[in-house]
């Protein structure tokens, strides 16, 4: 048994037709790296997919695409990210799963789901880009740290592993609400995406208050699937985490 995660999937499959290919660099061919790469996932297994999963406009348009991730073997928990335009409630993606015959997609949205002795925690966070932007909309902020409160409720006494589709802190900026609740919780671990291409340089990983932060957006761990059964060790070892890792 094995747990795994990976964000930025970005696949286009069906009628979106936005490969990411187009940048060149490690996204071309990056479908038949994940698909080669699920090989190492097998049917114990569970798999977050840390958002940005499908370029689709709606869930329809998006059924290639959760054909490809219910390939991926085992319980699949996903979150959303910035351009899941496809998202629109839990039960019309649940009737859909249905309809299509996928299978183990669970949503971690005000919700917690469990690991042998951890707490799977997580939503999508916010990004205070929006706000240099002057898009930032508090009340989707004050939502979104609501979602990830009762989250880690829910987790209880048991050890806590956060997934998020934004980075709470990177280079020059931290969002102190949600990494204050991580302390409040004791979250020992918090994996993000979001960040691609020369942003990747923005990351911060490593250990930062009492919480270890690993960034897994699909192109900056190469689209590699790796089973370690010491994560601290093998990031010792490395230097750099992978996507679809082993985490535990």
């Amino acid at each position: 048994m094995a747990l795994y995660a990976i964000g930025d999937l970005h696949l286009s499959l069906g009628p979106a037709d936005k490969p990411m290919d187009v940048f060149g660099g490690r996204w071309e061919g990056y479908v038949d790296k994940l698909r080669e790469n699920l090989r190492v996932i097998g049917p114990e297994d569970t798999t977050v997919l840390l958002g940005d999963l499908s370029w689709a406009m709606s869930l329809e348009d998006a059924a290639e695409d959760f054909a490809f991730m219910n390939a991926i073997p085992g319980r699949k928990i996903i979150l959303k990210g910035n351009h899941d335009y496809w998202w629109t409630t839990l039960k019309a993606f649940d009737r859909f799963c249905a309809e299509h015959g996928f299978s183990d997609f669970h949503v971690l949205n005000n919700s917690c789901f469990f690991y042998g002795e951890l707490a799977l925690c997580g939503t999508r966070g916010w990004f205070y880009d929006e706000q240099k932007a002057g898009s930032h909309d508090e009340k989707i902020f004050r939502r979104e740290l609501g979602r990830l409160e009762r989250s880690l409720q829910l987790a209880g006494e048991k050890e806590k592993y956060c997934f998020l589709h934004y980075p709470p802190r990177y280079r020059g900026y931290v969002c102190p609400e949600i990494l204050a609740l991580f302390e409040t919780y004791g979250v020992t671990r918090c994996y993000y995406g979001h960040l691609h291409a020369d942003s990747i340089r923005l990351a911060l990983e490593g250990p930062y208050r009492g919480t270890e932060y690993r960034l897994v957006s699909a192109d900056h761990v190469d689209f590699q699937f790796v089973a370690e059964p010491d994560v601290t060790s093998f990031v010792a070892r490395h230097g750099k985490a992978f996507q679809f890792r082993r985490l535990f």
